[in-house]
């Protein structure tokens, strides 16, 4: 009969809704004036609709706040569209929960949205984390990597204390790229590769990750330009022919060091795809597009002592397992990926004394 009584308290419980807005929102390189949009359209063009989109994504923004409440729910609301063929519905519009315990940020839970087609399932909500132990919770809420966020409210048990939580990450390192940085094969909004990479050290990373688009642009440099970081990241030859990288590298490179003439600009080659194993064609554009970007990266090296090259090897393992379709790396993908690449941007971030 006592257990029969928990439960029915537990299912009893009053849920008081928060505007997360009114909370710490983190992930914007440059401030927006819509809560959960990564980069102002109306401030930054981009002359491109897709991209226009991406840039209204919440990729990489994530709620920090406190609470003491057993359970924490959300409601929450995205575009109607539903996930792409090789994305998981909860990476692209849903919630990804982690509480900081011992120092260490731990999976707590994630938002489950709703997939049926129609716009009057944008309208997402549900219970991320629930029973937990009494006390106060540090939360780490990220928000949906491939859609649009209109709104978020958080849920907790009525005569708790729910507030913002300062930031707790230090330095600002900007990550730009390809679909791979916007975590397209991610199984949750925190697992990008950028995210981990900042999570795991301790970083404020920004995701500006554009899927398909990140082609060496005029104007993402111009907008690279404008972010005050400590260092750049990029996965920038995903996207461009062998022949963009040629023509692109040096101007979009000469925009950003205008700006950051002393900054680490660290540059990653491009993965080597599975899905050229047996497409010869496919074979020889990537070879090619390697090849252009690693002349290009060693030529400037040679006058510029703050840009960085690291090779791709090791990026998805060796056992073709890697990823979802051939080029986009899955949970696995970004553990090997994280494997190289972190050490090798470690040590150059310390050099410029960001430990």
């Amino acid at each position: 009969m006592a257990a029969l009584a928990v439960t029915s308290m537990l299912y009893s419980q009053e849920t008081v809704y928060h505007d997360a807005s009114a909370f710490t929102v983190i992930g914007k390189a440059i401030p927006t004036s819509k809560a959960f949009t990564r980069i102002d359209t109306s401030a930054y063009k981009f002359n491109d609709e897709v991209i226009e989109e991406y840039a209204c994504h919440s990729t990489g923004l994530a709620v920090l706040f406190a609470t003491d409440s057993p359970f924490i729910k959300a409601k929450w609301q995205t575009s109607p569209k539903n996930a792409s063929e090789n994305m998981t519905a909860i990476a692209q519009k849903g919630l990804d929960l982690y509480i900081r315990q011992d120092g260490e940020w731990v999976f707590a839970g994630v938002g489950r949205p709703k997939m049926d087609k129609g716009p009057e399932y944008a309208m997402h909500s549900g219970t991320i984390v629930k029973e937990m132990a009494p006390g106060r919770k540090e939360c780490l809420l990220y928000l949906p990597l491939y859609d649009r966020l209109d709104s978020l409210f958080i849920g907790v048990e009525d005569g708790s204390y729910v507030e913002p939580l300062e930031n707790p990450f230090k330095y600002r390192i900007v990550v730009k790229g390809s679909s791979v940085t916007h975590g397209l094969a991610a199984s949750r909004p925190g697992m990008s590769y950028a995210a981990r990479f900042g999570r795991d050290n301790g970083f404020y990373c920004f995701n500006l990750g554009f899927s398909g688009k990140s082609k060496l642009q005029k104007e993402f440099a111009e907008y690279l330009a404008d972010i005050d970081a400590d260092a750049f990241i990029f996965d920038a030859f995903s996207n461009p022919s062998a022949e963009v990288i040629h023509e692109s590298f040096d101007q979009f490179v000469d925009i950003i060091r205008a700006a950051h003439p002393d900054k680490p600009l660290i540059f990653m080659q491009t993965e080597r795809r599975e899905s050229r194993n047996f497409d010869v064609w496919r074979e020889d554009f990537e070879a090619r597009k390697q090849a252009a970007a690693e002349e290009e990266i060693r030529e400037r090296m040679k006058t510029d002592r703050h840009i960085y090259f690291i090779p791709s090897d090791d990026f998805l393992g060796d056992e073709h397992i890697a990823t979802s379709d051939g080029s986009h790396p899955t949970d696995l993908g970004f553990t090997y990926m994280l494997e190289s690449i972190s050490p090798k941007v470690l040590k150059i971030l310390r050099k410029y004394g960001i430990k």
